[in-house]
């Protein structure tokens, strides 16, 4: 028999293998294993349950497998070698949630409650592990996919970086009753493009670029003792020193500026330019977007729908986050998009009718990942003595012509025709607001599935407030229809996150996708779908999965940990369809949403399971709530 020290090692050893182990020193391990008592559960046996009140001990699983059943026997969670349970009840000092029922033959290290919470004590990677867990993996995850592409991105800077780290030196400044003669001169001589306007404090008030002097000064004929604050931009945008470079680039590619103030509690503290942001990258957001708005032909606008998915790989390796990737891809492809509509209005010069280019799915959700198809309508205007089918007739053709550019940029013609260019979703707002009416009462398969297309419509391009007055009917109606909130829900529901009680994941038995499973469809479209009847039943007028659940958490009672935990999963899976996409895109093979989770790393999986698992529980929200 080895002698005791021979098994801590070897207990020590094995448990390094898994996430927090991996971390902790090699004093906490041992301490750690010294405590430990290997047990044995035979299949079948419970090994803990709500009614025994408080935990008193944390499992780890050194064999075997391990379910947790809700009340109604509904298996929610598999728990596989190296995980530790139930965590949150030990920190809670509270009974478990489920019943823990072994489902083969397990062996498991068992801790006293008392030694975990000293181990919580002594360990930072443990602790952080217990109170963080599913960000500590996230986060461990995004360090591995970094690493993995940054050979290719190695001298750039990352958009991560704060504000306050790059900002290269003190803006220059002056006053509101400068002269504009002065403030040009001070200009010249700090060979600069900008000057800011402050006030007593150093509260920045406005600011003049270069650029405002041929529309302000030159054409005018202005007198060049004109006070700065009649020059002035007035309200320049501001970000926290804190803010991250990727936040300013968004600034400036949504709105076409060239500069971002940077300040703190009102104070100027600093200035960012697109030059500082193209020296953090070769294909930057700033340059995409500045090449977009000035291109005159599609051509410009083809390259830069190639360059906007180039980007995409860019920031995966400088590690920024799925929530902010999927936010600049789709600020970009609306750039895109809105120039391509400028640029055919221009062409056909034949439209004269007014209309709003709707985005609809997750062009409307601002969660477009490399590959993505178009979900598009158009709601327009009716002059007065014509009828909506004329106005149809005169805007289908601009329609077409806008989607068929669109697929020349690299977003498909949607399979479904769900297009401006199909007479369906070319309607003015009484059609508009018709034919949500008609999926409100009739609740059939049909009005359910575009419900969930249709219900995320966000303006585009155009006369915007068509657009907001359909979602203001629209919130004020679903907001008073439980029955079609039921069926939403219920619908939702037929859509279960591919957990296996045998295998880890419930994948495809065979055919061209054998041994993948369907990222979008099993796993957002699960957080999507709840975020969804969520805003709808509490009038939250957003249209993002984020947004959506922070907004209508609070009014649900919803604890914010929840929802972060739950959008901490919904952004893992969106990160894996992005890298997914990105790899079949360099392979020369059409990208889709699948993968094959036999392939991903040990880490990677077991954030996959916990991210399916967070699933469940917003499902099992939903259907507690709407009775499903």
């Amino acid at each position: 028999m080895p002698p005791p020290n021979a098994l801590i090692a070897a207990t020590v050893d094995h448990l390094t293998r898994f996430v927090p182990f991996d971390a902790m020193s090699q004093e906490h391990l041992t301490w750690l294993a010294e405590r430990l008592k290997l047990d044995y559960i035979a299949k079948g046996e419970v090994v803990m349950t709500p009614s025994e009140g408080e935990v008193k001990r944390m499992l780890i699983i050194k064999q075997g497998v391990i379910i947790g059943e809700q009340e109604d026997g509904e298996i929610w969670i598999e728990l596989h070698e190296g995980e530790a349970f139930p965590i949150g009840a030990l920190l809670s000092r509270r009974a478990a949630i489920s019943v823990f029922r072994a489902q083969t033959d397990v062996f498991a290290y068992d801790l006293p409650a008392d030694d975990f919470r000293e181990l919580v004590r002594m360990s930072a990677p443990f602790q952080d592990f217990c109170t963080r867990r599913l960000a500590s993996l996230l986060e461990k995850s995004q360090r591995g996919m970094q690493a993995r592409y940054a050979s290719s991105v190695s001298d750039q800077q990352s958009l991560r970086s704060t504000l306050g780290s790059i900002v290269r030196r003190n803006p220059v400044t002056c006053t509101p009753e400068t002269a504009l003669r002065d403030a040009l001169e001070t200009i010249q001589n700090n060979t600069i493009s900008s000057i800011v306007v402050i006030e007593p404090g150093n509260v920045p008030v406005g600011i003049f670029t270069v650029r405002d002097l041929i529309s302000r000064v030159i054409l005018p004929g202005t007198d060049l003792a004109t006070p700065m604050r009649r020059m002035m931009t007035p309200n320049p945008v501001a970000l926290p020193s804190t803010a991250h470079a990727f936040e300013a680039a968004m600034v400036m590619a949504k709105h076409g500026f060239r500069h971002v103030l940077v300040a703190d509690e009102g104070k100027l503290t600093g200035m960012i330019s697109e030059k500082d942001l193209f020296s953090l990258q070769r294909v930057g957001v700033t340059q995409i977007s500045a090449t977009i708005r000035s291109a005159m032909a599609m051509d410009t606008l083809i390259k830069s729908g190639e360059d906007i998915r180039q980007l995409g790989h860019n920031m995966m390796a400088q590690g920024v986050a799925a929530e902010q990737l999927t936010q600049i891809l789709s600020t970009l492809n609306d750039l895109l998009t809105q120039r391509v509509i400028e640029l055919e209005c221009a062409a056909t010069k034949a439209c004269r009718y007014g209309f709003c280019w709707l985005a609809f799915g997750s062009e409307g959700r601002l969660e477009q990942t490399l590959s993505t198809d178009q979900d598009n309508g158009i709601i327009f205007v009716v002059p007065e003595g014509e009828t909506p089918e004329q106005v149809r007739a005169g805007v289908l053709p601009l329609a077409e012509r806008i989607n068929r550019a669109l697929d020349a940029c690299g977003f498909p013609l949607c399979k479904g025709e769900i297009m401006a260019m199909n007479p369906k979703w070319c309607l003015s707002l009484e059609e508009w607001k018709a034919t949500f009416g008609r999926w409100l009462d009739a609740g059939d398969p049909e009005s359910l599935l575009n419900a969930s297309i249709f219900f995320d419509f966000r303006p585009l391009l155009g006369h915007a407030e068509l657009a907001e007055e359909l979602q203001t009917w629209l919130l004020a109606k679903t907001s008073t229809t439980p029955k079609f909130l039921h069926q939403m829900a219920a619908n939702a529901l037929r859509n279960r996150p591919p957990l296996g009680l045998v295998r880890d994941f419930v994948v495809e038995d065979d055919g061209e996708h054998a041994n993948t499973l369907d990222l979008k469809l099993n796993g957002t479209t699960p957080f999507v779908d709840a975020a969804r009847v969520f805003a709808l039943a509490t009038g939250v007028a957003a249209t993002g999965t984020a947004a959506r659940l922070r907004g209508a958490g609070p009014k649900l009672n919803i604890q914010s940990a929840e929802i972060e935990a739950w959008l901490s999963s919904f952004y893992f899976i969106q990160m894996l369809r992005l890298r997914g996409q990105h790899e079949e895109n360099e392979a020369g093979m059409a990208m889709d949403n699948r993968i094959n989770p036999d392939l991903l790393n040990d880490l990677d999986r077991r954030i996959l399971k916990e991210s399916f698992r967070q699933a469940r529980k917003v499902q099992a929200r939903m259907a507690m709530d709407y009775q499903v």
